[in-house]
C-alpha cells in the first residue's frame, strides 16, 4: 500500500507547486489598445510645380496642425511636432487613419486628400502595456505631378 500513499503525496504536492510556479511568473500584459502618434514624414516628391506642398493631417476627425500646415519641399523630413502632434487611440481589433491632405493657402480647410498610412490594431495585440512598435508606409500617386512621401507611426501598448 506504500505505492498508493506515494501516489497520493505526489498528487498533493503538484497540486501545491503548481499554483505557486504560475502566481510565480504571470504572463506579461498585453495591450487591449494602443496610442498611434506620427513618428515621422519624409518628403521624397512633392507634387507642386512650385516645389512644396503645404500640408495636413486629418486624424479621427481632427485637423492636424490645427491652425495652419507644414510646408514641405522634396527631402524634406516632418516631424509630429511640424503637424501639433497628430494622435489618436486604436483597439487591438480595430484601424486609425492618418490622412494626408494638401491644402491651397491662404485658406485653412481639409484640402485634398493624397492617401492615407493605416494603424492596424493587429499591431498592438502582441505589444505589453508601454510596448512600442512602429508601422511604415509611402504615400504616393498623381496631383498634376507626381508626388511621395514615406509617413511612419508610432504605435504604444496602452
Amino acid at each position: 500500500m506504500h505505492s498508493h500513499k506515494l501516489i497520493t503525496a505526489l498528487a498533493l504536492a503538484a497540486g501545491l507547486v503548481a499554483p505557486v510556479a504560475l502566481a510565480a511568473s504571470p504572463a506579461a500584459a498585453t495591450a487591449g489598445s494602443c496610442r498611434v502618434e506620427l513618428y515621422d514624414i519624409d518628403a521624397l516628391n512633392v507634387g507642386e510645380r512650385d516645389g512644396h506642398d503645404e500640408l495636413r493631417f486629418l486624424v479621427g476627425g481632427n485637423l492636424f496642425p490645427n491652425n495652419g500646415w507644414f510646408t514641405m519641399d522634396t527631402g524634406d523630413d516632418g516631424d509630429p511636432a511640424d503637424f501639433g502632434h497628430p494622435s489618436t487611440v486604436v483597439t487591438s481589433t480595430g484601424t486609425a487613419s492618418f490622412n494626408l491632405r494638401e491644402v491651397t493657402p491662404p485658406w485653412v480647410n481639409s484640402g485634398d486628400s493624397l492617401g492615407s498610412v493605416i494603424a492596424h490594431g493587429s499591431t498592438c495585440a502582441p505589444l505589453g502595456v508601454g510596448a512600442v512598435g512602429y508601422e511604415e508606409d509611402f504615400i504616393e500617386g498623381m496631383n498634376g505631378t507626381f508626388y511621395s512621401y514615406k509617413v511612419k507611426l508610432k504605435l504604444t501598448g496602452l
